[in-house]
């Protein structure tokens, strides 16, 4: 499998994993940032747990990252605290009510739904793609269209060097091929 396959197929289970963390944050009145603070500081240990770390780990702006602790103090979802050594560093902790909503907005039913379809497929082989199986179980769970590349489809066929759609019945360019298809069914 090339490192490109690779890349796809992680991009699409983090496209579907991301898609639920969402709606799950909707449902919850969160945005997505939101829940990223508070599922970083529910991992991160005392030397890693400042607006500063929060910043650099998700990528983002201090002003994005300040802004947001702001509203996440204020729905009494994290507190903080001076350090007792430097008095300019402040530590952030998840308060009781903020571990509660990382849990609900967590896609843990996701997760546990793909794991269970995961172990139930009987033709696990050594040989397939671990990554493929994830994500097929991932899109299962989710019952989404799966949006997987085109060549990877139960639906692509080759013949001679041309391609080929067997739902749509239409020939395929490689530059086709090679694309996200909404159409996907995981082999």
């Amino acid at each position: 499998m090339s490192e490109t396959d690779i890349y796809e197929l992680i991009e699409c289970m983090t496209t579907l994993i991301r898609s639920e963390e969402r709606k799950k944050c909707a449902e919850l009145g969160l945005q997505p940032v939101h829940f990223q603070i508070l599922n970083y500081l529910s991992r991160c240990n005392k030397y890693s747990d400042t607006p500063a770390a929060i910043a650099n780990y998700l990528g983002m702006t201090r002003g994005t990252v300040s802004q947001s602790l702001i509203i996440l103090e204020n729905k009494e979802y994290l507190g903080k605290s001076t350090d007792l050594t430097d008095k300019r560093i402040k530590h952030l902790r998840l308060l009781p009510e903020g571990e509660k909503v990382l849990k609900q907005a967590r896609p843990s039913d996701l997760f546990q739904t793909a794991t269970s379809i995961l172990h139930s497929t009987e033709n696990l082989s050594a040989d397939t793609n671990v990554f493929q199986q994830a994500l097929t179980a991932l899109q299962k769970a989710n019952h989404s269209q799966s949006f997987g590349v085109c060549n990877s489809c139960r639906n692509f066929s080759e013949k001679h060097g041309e391609f080929f759609c067997q739902l749509t019945q239409e020939k395929l360019s490689k530059t086709d091929s090679d694309k996200i298809c909404q159409e996907h069914i995981p082999v």
